[in-house]
């Protein structure tokens, strides 16, 4: 059997997790999972579907500039980051990514999907909202940065990945009982650790 190790980076309540796990009944699949969030990685701990023989949830800031995780440096195969980039402060972005690629094996990739710029959460930040370019505060506190495909490129290319996939992806959200409607802008995209022959 073929063991795919993936990582979640930012995994909040385990919703890209759990559906792996279940995909993978054959226990071919080990996903590990880490949130800054200490309640986040509580919920998926108590999850019916958790077991540490199958995935192992951690709390970790993914931030840092020496990030030191639960993992060994080149076993994973995949590692998502899902709406996680666009919370952290634009400075330590770049970084982020490169500490995670460290965690890929050769052909591992990052599969990426974010907010893209003047995406409608973008349009509606009120007036004094506004932290530094593109980069906002949420009523909750939470922060929230719109990319572009260039930034994302610049980023990834720069930790060394090689592109696969980076793309906008552009919908159109109706809301018939509301009445609205809402243009949705997120990039999409996949970047791999060069194999060792490459």
């Amino acid at each position: 059997a073929v063991v795919s190790t993936q990582s979640t980076g930012g995994c909040g309540p385990g919703n890209t997790i759990f559906p792996i796990l279940e995909q993978a009944k054959e226990g071919n699949v080990f996903v590990y999972g880490c949130d800054f969030s200490p309640t986040a990685v509580e919920i998926v701990q108590s999850h019916d579907l958790y077991n540490e023989e199958r995935c192992k949830a951690f709390v970790c800031d993914i931030s840092q500039r020496e990030l030191e995780m639960p993992i060994e440096e080149g076993s994973l195969d995949f590692i998502t980051m899902i709406f996680v980039l666009s919370a952290l402060n634009p400075g330590d972005m770049a970084h982020c990514i490169a500490n995670l690629a460290r965690y890929l094996k050769p052909g591992g990739q990052i599969l990426f999907r974010d907010y893209g710029r003047y995406d409608l959460a973008q349009l509606r930040f009120k007036n004094g909202r506004c932290l530094s370019e593109n980069f906002y505060a949420r009523g909750d506190g939470t922060k929230v940065y719109f990319f572009t495909q260039e930034e994302l490129d610049g980023m990834f290319t720069g930790a060394g990945l090689v592109k696969i996939q980076n793309i906008v992806d552009r919908r159109l959200q109706v809301n018939r009982a509301r009445k609205l409607k809402m243009y949705r802008i997120w990039i999409q995209c996949k970047y791999a650790k060069p194999e060792l022959n490459e």
